[in-house]
């Protein structure tokens, strides 16, 4: 359970139809579903009514106003006294203050470097603006200043379908990232700044070999203002227009494709070399969650992260909503007090910024999670943050801001999946992994995306999205360790140029979404 539990005394006990997590939890797991009258010999209850698998059944009596415990954490507090043997859910449990000891830095110890690295056949970039950097894909972008360029961006795109890039095998495709802003919003304010951060990011991103970028020509965001405040300029791999410059949509539709056959000679003159695996940004998602996202897919998700850590490369944990109730085992893990600083205070903003809009921190879990056996936020945070793995947290970084720092790293988004990876993507995220136990079909341009399923009911329904099964966990057949080395050998191919199951589906064009942050004008 990477670091919600501390030893093999804490290890999950499975049972035919149970999991429990910790000798101190209040509440087992179903492995299925649970019938009224069911005898569940291991905790000597009986089950009282219909329990569906991923959720909880209460393992002993409590009482109104009692906090209810798994992974060992409080994960909400009893609504009104529970049997032992009843379900656990919303009904009968809800949110409640409750101190958490961030005794910051505590579980903080060195990290085991392996040497050498494990390599893989990427893409050294010698020139543009990823000069230095290592490329996994090899995509010319069409980036849109404004939503009012995001037809012209789409139909210079649509213009290199596969019989066009035949002559370029080394091209990965053209792909159009288009978004809803970029005018009606204070020119200086913070919105701004994130949606030029992002683009920015994107536009100097690894696995692009080329950019261009479109905007009408009116709007608040000027594309010379975003080039200059991210310092970027014109080259051979970057060309800027604007729609009424040139003279309309076909004549702009015309100029971009113009460009792009001009950049495709040189963006398909690469050849993948070996490079070592600290060359891997890892952007760690999950979606869809379920009662079994925390025992399955994010601890195998934890593991590689450590792998990768361990081996010199760096992990980005975010989804700030979905780490609340849990922030202190990630201060527990920060590499100094300023470090953990940062982390408290962007979970101060969510506080305010919640608070502002109306609405609370556990407005999280969705319908779709409850569904799946997950009751308040805390329960989801403590699940969420197993995909961080156990190394230090050596830094925090606001949404896009540009990921330097190699090890475990936090970066500030929101929980919602598109909208956070996009952050991760434009912070250098060059691999994407993503748990799911409903069915997330999701994928990234122009960084591939690994799918893992939670359970294998998911994964024998859905299989055709996702790469890698972990419900044999439940089973006691695969371990957390074993899979987690499974998933680290297949983060290589993928970086090395396999095709994860969303890009063979075409997903990643319409999943780049900038957080919107401030007032539309």
């Amino acid at each position: 359970m990477g670091n919600l539990v501390e030893g093999e005394a804490d290890m999950p006990l499975r049972s035919a139809l149970t999991i429990r997590l910790h000798p101190a939890d209040d509440v087992v797991i179903a492995r299925t579903q649970l019938v009224g009258g069911t005898v569940l010999a291991e905790e000597r209850i009986t089950v009282a009514g219909l329990i569906p698998p991923g959720h909880k059944v209460a393992a002993r009596p409590l009482a109104a106003g009692d906090p209810v415990r798994r992974y060992n954490q409080v994960i909400g507090f009893a609504r009104r006294p529970i049997g032992a043997g009843e379900h656990v859910h919303l009904h009968n449990l809800a949110m409640g203050s409750f101190e958490r000891e961030r005794a910051i830095g505590v579980d903080a110890h060195p990290t085991a470097f392996v040497d050498p690295p494990a390599m893989f056949m990427g893409i050294v970039r010698r020139e543009g603006p990823a000069a230095g950097r290592v490329a996994t894909r090899n995509y010319i972008g069409i980036l849109s200043t404004v939503n009012c360029s995001a037809t012209v961006a789409r139909g210079i795109a649509a213009h290199f379908g596969p019989a066009a890039l035949e002559a370029f095998p080394n091209v990965d495709g053209v792909v159009a990232l288009t978004h809803g802003t970029g005018c009606g919003m204070d020119v200086a304010g913070e919105g701004m700044r994130v949606l030029r951060r992002t683009l920015a990011g994107y536009a100097r991103h690894a696995n692009f070999g080329g950019i261009v970028l479109v905007g009408l020509g009116c709007e608040a965001n000027q594309a010379s203002a975003l080039l200059g405040d991210a310092g970027l300029r014109e080259s051979a791999q970057l060309a800027s227009f604007s729609i009424q410059d040139t003279g309309g949509t076909a004549k702009s539709i015309a100029r971009g494709i113009r460009a792009v056959e001009e950049m495709l000679p040189r963006v398909n003159a690469v050849a993948r070399e070996p490079v070592p695996a600290s060359a891997l940004v890892l952007g760690l998602q999950c979606g869809g969650s379920d009662g079994y996202s925390g025992i399955t897919a994010n601890p195998v998700l934890g593991t590689a992260a450590d792998l990768l850590v361990r081996h010199g490369g760096t992990a980005i944990l975010s989804e700030t909503p979905e780490i609340y109730g849990a922030e202190h085992l990630l201060t527990r893990r920060a590499a100094s007090p300023a470090v953990a600083a940062k982390l408290l205070a962007r979970l101060d903003w969510w506080e305010d910024y919640t608070a502002r809009e109306r609405g609370e921190m556990n407005n999280n879990p969705s319908p779709g999670n409850k569904a799946g056996g997950l009751t308040t936020i805390l329960e989801k945070a403590l699940g969420s943050v197993a995909k961080g793995g156990t190394t230090n947290l050596v830094e925090v970084y606001e949404y896009a801001e540009p990921v330097t720092a190699r090890g475990f790293v936090f970066m500030d988004t929101p929980g919602y999946d598109p909208v956070s990876a996009t952050g991760q993507v434009a912070g250098g995220a060059n691999l994407i992994v993503f748990t799911t136990g409903r069915g997330s079909a999701y994928g990234c341009a122009p960084a591939p995306s690994l799918k893992l399923s939670t359970n294998t009911a998911l994964w024998l329904r859905q299989q055709e999205d996702i790469d890698l099964d972990c419900g044999a966990i439940l089973d006691g057949e695969a371990t957390v360790d074993g899979l987690g080395a499974t998933l680290f050998d297949a983060m290589l191919a993928t970086a090395s140029g396999a095709k994860t199951k969303s890009e063979l589906h075409g997903y990643g064009q319409n999943e780049f979404v900038p957080w919107q942050v401030g007032a539309v004008m």
